[in-house]
């Protein structure tokens, strides 16, 4: 599964020796599943804290609804909002912000995906370097002011990122392919928008765009660090608490299939080609969620040694890497699966991955493939969760998209619980291999 960061953390005098010794602290430390406190603040905010006191380290995420799955006819209007958020909030402009952050040694940072727009703080507990950093996340949030020639800058920075993204053939094929599975859904569109969709926006869009999405209602909230509750119910009323609660956002539509069974060729002057295939599948929270992530682990998602990688790579050496995933969305995120191969031989490549998803969906795992993927799966586990920052990314994950409190006190328990009868029961409800889109991106068959 893909789950879908921010730059090198202090850089000041002493702090190097802080975060080498945190790092080995890290790895000698047992981990175990953290103790999650969840509420809501006055203006309907979910917030999800977990106390970590081994480390004078706060790390602070706030997610709104508000990534291009809400652009509508204005494509590429939240990725612009959320990257301009830090040109200018409050009393101070860019380099205000700029010179700020580096004078505190914190980390900020701000992205846009389909479902979401987040804003990250990583500081310093002590007062003196949380205190003003929390100050600015709060104008950042509440009060930006979108300056005319930081709007400027950004449309030509996106129009220019847009063109660039031309010339990458991965970049084409994935475009393709969620317009090709996702025909007029919200979803099918890039986050960075169009040429035709960005030249279009306006500073008003932006403002306009903010005051809709950037409301309490529509706000997750998540505190990892060296602090108390108290502390941290008045850390997410600071950050969001002053936002109108506005509404939040609707529903999103069912994703089906656009056009079932459909394939797109498109030409590109390359020797190697990319193919991509699936459909709409998953949305977070999912009944079938552990049984689909097992599955794909034998299938196509635990490297050289899935069956993908042995059929297509192993076996007739026509792909350095072939794979799959599922990525579970707020609404019906894809089952994808690819590869790269060479001109010539992705006729072939295509027949072999095709054949092996059907002999998969047909069969279901092996019972000694099941068993090594479950230990593999619940042994690193504790990976997953041995950093605030690994924390503070599962928590925006549960709160945004309102999955059990427990989920990481029961993911080892919900892996063991999976059987060869679950997966192939839920692949076969799931997967519709005559459904699948495919697209291809590559040069001509000599």
């Amino acid at each position: 599964m893909r789950h879908n960061d921010l730059p090198s953390f202090f850089d000041r005098s002493g702090m190097k020796i802080l975060l080498l010794c945190s790092g080995l602290f890290t790895m000698m430390t047992a981990v175990a599943a953290p103790q999650i406190e969840r509420w809501e603040t006055s203006n309907g905010a979910r917030v999800l804290y977990v106390h970590t006191p081994e480390l004078p380290i706060v790390d602070l995420r706030v997610i709104f609804d508000a990534g291009s799955a809400r652009d509508g006819a204005q494509g590429g209007i939240a990725s612009m909002t959320n990257g301009l958020l830090s040109s200018g909030a409050g009393k101070r402009g860019e380099e205000g912000i700029a010179a700020l952050v580096d004078r505190l040694g914190a980390q900020l940072g701000f992205d846009s995906f389909r479902d979401m727009a987040l804003v990250s703080l990583r500081s310093l507990s002590e007062p003196a370097q949380l205190n003003p950093a929390l100050d600015l996340v709060s104008d950042l949030i509440h009060h930006p002011f979108f300056p005319e020639d930081a709007f400027a800058r950004e449309r030509s920075r996106q129009l220019v990122g847009i063109q660039s993204q031309k010339q990458s053939p991965g970049t084409i094929a994935s475009k393709a392919f969620y317009r090709a599975l996702y025909g007029k859904h919200p979803y099918a569109e890039p986050s960075s928008g169009t040429e035709e969709s960005v030249k279009a926006l306006k500073r008003s869009d932006l403002r306009r765009f903010h005051a809709q999405y950037y409301v309490g209602s529509n706000a997750t909230v998540a505190i990892v660090g060296d602090l108390g509750v108290e502390q941290a119910k008045a850390i997410a009323q600071q950050v969001v608490g002053h936002l109108p609660k506005g509404e939040k956002a609707p529903g999103l539509p069912k994703a089906v299939t656009a056009k079932p069974g459909e394939t797109v060729e498109i030409s590109f002057p390359s020797v190697q080609s990319h193919l991509l295939t699936g459909h709409p599948v998953l949305r977070r929270g999912d009944a079938d969620y552990f049984s689909l992530y097992v599955g794909n682990h034998i299938l196509g998602g635990s490297g050289l040694t899935s069956m993908i990688s042995e059929e297509v790579r192993e076996a007739r050496g026509l792909a350095y890497s072939a794979y799959s995933y599922f990525s579970p969305m707020r609404g019906e995120g894809p089952f994808t699966a690819g590869l790269q191969t060479k001109n010539e031989s992705r006729d072939e490549a295509l027949k072999v991955l095709r054949e092996t998803i059907d002999r998969f969906i047909t069969q279901g795992p092996a019972a000694e493939d099941l068993e090594r993927s479950k230990k593999n799966i619940t042994g690193g586990f504790p990976l997953r969760i041995d950093s605030n920052k690994k924390i503070v990314e599962y928590l925006g994950m549960i709160g945004f998209y309102g999955l059990p409190v427990d989920y990481l006190d029961t993911f080892n328990q919900q892996i063991e619980q999976v059987t060869a009868a679950s997966i192939q029961q839920a692949f076969k409800r799931r997967l519709h291999p005559t459904a699948m889109v495919t697209v291809v991106v590559g040069g001509k068959v000599n």
